[in-house]
């Protein structure tokens, strides 16, 4: 399959199906469209011989403004540097899937690899990426793992069912969670961990004790107090996420409730602020680093020609207990 094929599938010039291939921006959509198009129609396969790709690791998140993304950061760098790699990284500014911006600039880049964090990747920019030899890895998907998209995961479910236990065992009953974008795969796992800590114990779940939102300070605070300002109020909190468990601390310090004597929380991710605030936040440690460094090695190893020894890699979750935890008074 040759680019004059594919040229002449699309009934365009030969320049122009190049340009397409390398991400230049100078073709107009519709014509850039028709090229896509013939490109998968006809199977085509940028060739071995073609442009070698650069050494570089293209990371893409969701969003960029957290300790969260700091640390998936350190793990894709610390498998880079080994391989003396560059990092690029790119943000969506909140959306779910990024726009032709990116991708051209992905294409006329030619990184070694891709790695979507908290993303998704459309079929259209999965086809793209793979016709240009250019292998992807996903990181917490946000959605169903597709079964042809290698992808790196945490144990959310088994996280979320063994923080509610922990609270459980403390002799809560009355414990409500906060989860995240309802769209988002790892939040309705937390939450599906949560029910079932709570339907296996015999405790009935209170509609009003479960939401969802973005997972950052400011819903924490902002759902903590709703929560907080209820008749029956909860006596725990199960938090997506710690910068929502931070946002329950301020909630409660503007009720002037005590933690963990009058609330207490428990967070997902374990960031390296859990330990520093007062009191240490018990929290389920997601192994961000660990996630980063596997899926850069995944991407590496499709790179240099190697089939993954399985296309799903879901690492534990582990609680941690510190001191914002207690039985509930009375």
């Amino acid at each position: 399959m040759t680019i004059a094929f594919i040229a002449e599938a699309a009934g365009v010039s030969v320049p122009t199906v190049s340009k397409v291939i390398n991400g230049r921006s100078d073709v107009a959509a519709e014509t850039r469209r028709r090229v896509e198009a013939a490109i998968v129609e006809h199977g085509y396969q940028r060739s071995a011989g073609a442009r070698p790709r650069a050494p570089l690791l293209e990371v893409i998140f969701h969003e960029l403004e957290s300790e969260w993304a700091l640390e998936i950061v350190r793990g894709v760098e610390r498998v880079a540097g080994q391989h003396q790699l560059a990092v690029v990284l790119s943000e969506m500014q909140g959306r779910r899937t990024p726009g032709r911006g990116w991708i051209e600039g992905v294409l006329a880049r030619r990184p070694t690899g891709v790695i979507a964090v908290f993303s998704d990747l459309s079929d259209a920019l999965r086809a793209q990426l793979s016709t240009r030899g250019i292998p992807y890895v996903v990181v917490d998907p946000t959605g169903e793992p597709l079964h042809d998209t290698p992808s790196v995961g945490a144990t959310n479910w088994n996280g979320g069912l063994t923080a509610t236990r922990h609270l459980l065992g403390l002799g809560h009953r009355r414990i409500a969670v906060i989860g995240g974008p309802e769209w988002i795969l790892c939040s309705r796992a937390r939450i599906d961990g949560y029910r079932a800590a709570m339907d296996e114990a015999g405790v009935g779940v209170d509609p009003a004790f479960i939401s969802h939102g973005k997972f950052h300070v400011e819903e924490g605070i902002e759902t903590g107090r709703a929560l907080l300002g209820l008749p029956n109020r909860p006596t725990a909190i199960f938090a997506g996420n710690d910068l929502q468990a931070l946002g329950v601390y301020q909630a409660a310090r503007e009720l002037r409730l005590h933690i963990p004597e009058d609330l207490s929380v428990v967070g997902f991710d374990d960031l390296p602020v859990a330990q520093w605030v007062s009191p240490p936040l018990t929290t389920v440690r997601q192994p961000l680093i660990e996630m980063a460094t596997a899926a850069a090695e995944m991407v590496l190893a499709i790179a240099a020609g190697e089939e993954p020894a399985q296309m799903r890699v879901e690492l534990s979750t582990e609680l941690v207990i510190r001191e914002s935890t207690a039985p509930p008074r009375g």
